[in-house]
């Protein structure tokens, strides 16, 4: 499997087939740090990532923003005084597509 952070997202559409827990298992493997919640039946995945100041966690809000804007598939941000929550989830599916692990992987990226 190539890179998760290297691939792009492709068009997703309502009834195209969420990821399998086999597919999780290994997709995963490439975001280890990312936790795979539910809220309200719907899988998605979550990180908590920490920073000094509010103005780095800002900063780096505004990256996830571009990076999602790009790939034209956009997370839930929680932006705190140290701390940002990202989750993503796709919407048109209720549940968890491969789009979802690549943009968790491009998300990794941005912290380093």
């Amino acid at each position: 499997m190539d890179k998760l952070k290297e691939q792009t997202c492709e068009a997703c559409r309502v009834g195209a087939p969420q990821v399998t827990d086999e597919e999780i298992k290994i997709l995963r493997g490439e975001i280890p740090e990312w936790d795979l919640v539910k809220e309200e039946g719907i899988s998605k995945l979550q990180r908590i990532f920490v920073f000094g100041n509010f103005i780095d966690a800002l900063n780096f809000t505004h990256r996830v923003g571009v990076e999602a804007e790009h790939e034209d598939h956009h997370p839930r941000i929680t932006t705190e005084w140290g701390k940002v929550t990202v989750t993503w989830w796709t919407h048109k599916i209720k549940g968890l597509h491969q789009n979802d692990f690549i943009m968790a992987a491009k998300t990794d990226a941005l912290k380093d």
